[in-house]
């Protein structure tokens, strides 16, 4: 993994969390809704774009070249708020990638490869 280029601070250190990442949730999983760290760091990642969106925008791509399968979801994920082409690119360059990730959704946990993650991202549209 190349480092992470930029200063260190809260962004850099959600982007690095979310590189390391193996689960994706949006929301809080289990009963207890608990919050994962990197659905923390996606939520401040989200909260940077509309101050900081050039340097968002410099960490997803390092996101998408550097991190976990997990990590390459998140980045493409919030790569849609600030560039849906951009977004709909990197899900088609990830719909053949063949890493595991778990997901969750509520209480619901899930195995699945990035690639088919990414393909039910196209779909969805």
């Amino acid at each position: 993994m190349t480092e992470l280029p930029g200063q260190f601070d809260d962004l850099t250190s959600a982007v690095r969390e979310l590189a390391t990442a193996d689960v994706v949730a949006f929301g809080g999983v289990g009963l207890a809704g608990q919050v994962l760290p990197p659905t923390a760091a996606y939520r401040a990642i989200e909260a940077a774009l509309p101050e900081r969106g050039e340097a968002v925008r410099s960490g997803l791509d390092w996101l998408l070249g550097n991190g976990s399968a997990a990590g390459r979801a998140y980045a493409a994920t919030l790569l849609g708020q600030v560039d849906p082409a951009a977004a709909r690119a990197a899900w088609r360059a990830l719909a053949d990638d063949e890493a595991e990730l778990t997901t969750f959704s509520g209480c619901l946990m899930d195995q699945t490869t990035l690639g088919e993650y990414a393909a039910a991202r196209l779909e969805q549209g």
